[in-house]
């Protein structure tokens, strides 16, 4: 807990599922630290990363506009993106800011803090690392596919994937916060390419299977191309525990209860996603608690979490998990 009596939250993630997350967590009083990858290599961050040599700034960028307390037009002109026909065309002006600091401050890091201040962020925002890094998938016929914008268009099954340079370091203050945090929460987001680049961070993943805190995997509504084709949630949990260094170290697994609307399935069917099949019992012989509720939302036509309901469940099992720790 934090001096002001706060119980800390640890949120690992990226891609569009962690900022749906924390919209919902900010409104409870906890101390929320969101650690996010820095393996993005697409669209406009893609093109600063390449350009200016730094990480890459677009899923920071989303966690500090869901984190941030600001008016909505502020909210709005940081998240706007270009539409034009010369070189500012598909980036997002938070993006550019977020590298102009960088390029200020002479540090990625630096350059969050400060604009944490700007929006006035409710938690603090870390990259699972100060630079770049590039993921790599190895598929099951033994290829090897690098880049993270890549790996999902491959057409082939992932073996594993994997990070370089070797070298990789995670900052202090992501270890800290996860030895410090009361819940750690996974997900939800893409499995290869938003989640488990930031456990595959050396020492992060580490301190992740050692903490005391419990640990919750929040399973994604549906299966993903090119990503988990097929897969059930047990499958989504295997894959995890087969690229760390220790397994079992998932406690509670959060699934979706309620049928997807029959209209929904379909819309998706055409990008060949369905609905996360959560096999109950294999989800149990791997030693989880299954938590089931209906926690799926229609949000501009794209099904997300819903972050209150999501939010209200992971707020209870803190409390639980923190009175249990404090009375032992």
């Amino acid at each position: 807990m934090t001096e002001l009596g706060q119980p800390r939250i640890v949120v690992i993630g990226g891609g569009t599922g962690l900022p749906v997350l924390l919209r919902g967590l900010k409104q409870y009083p906890v101390d929320i630290t969101a650690i996010v990858t820095v393996a993005d290599d697409g669209g406009s961050s893609g093109k600063i990363r390449e350009d200016l040599h730094i990480p890459p700034p677009g899923d920071i960028r989303n966690v500090l506009a869901a984190l941030s307390d600001v008016e909505p037009l502020v909210e709005e002109m940081f998240q706007h993106r270009f539409k034009t026909s010369n070189e500012l065309s598909g980036h997002s002006l938070g993006n550019l800011i977020l590298a102009a600091m960088t390029s200020i401050t002479g540090d990625f890091v630096h350059a969050i803090q400060e604009m944490s201040r700007v929006l006035n962020v409710r938690g603090k925002v870390l990259p699972a690392a100060n630079q770049s890094v590039v993921l790599h998938a190895e598929m099951e016929d033994g290829t090897v596919v690098s880049g993270e914008s890549k790996i999902p268009y491959s057409g082939k099954k992932i073996k594993r994937v994997f990070l370089t340079p070797k070298n990789i370091r995670p900052l202090p203050e992501t270890i800290q916060a996860i030895r410090k945090a009361d819940l750690i929460i996974l997900g939800p987001g893409s499995l290869y390419t938003s989640l488990l680049p930031n456990l595959l961070v050396p020492q992060l993943g580490d301190e992740v299977c050692r903490s005391r805190a419990k640990k919750v995997y929040i399973c994604n509504l549906m299966t993903q191309a090119g990503e988990t084709h097929g897969y059930t949630a047990s499958d989504h949990v295997k894959a995890i525990y087969d690229h760390m260094s220790c397994d079992d170290f998932i406690n509670i697994i959060l699934v979706n209860k309620e049928e997807i609307p029959e209209d929904v399935q379909l819309r998706y069917k055409e990008e060949l996603a369905h609905p996360v099949h959560f096999d109950l019992e294999k989800l149990t012989e791997l030693g989880l608690e299954v938590v089931h509720a209906d926690i799926a939302n229609l949000e501009k036509g794209a099904l997300r979490h819903d972050p209150q309901k999501v939010a209200k469940i992971l707020y209870n099992l803190l409390m639980t998990e923190t009175k249990r720790r404090y009375e032992a």
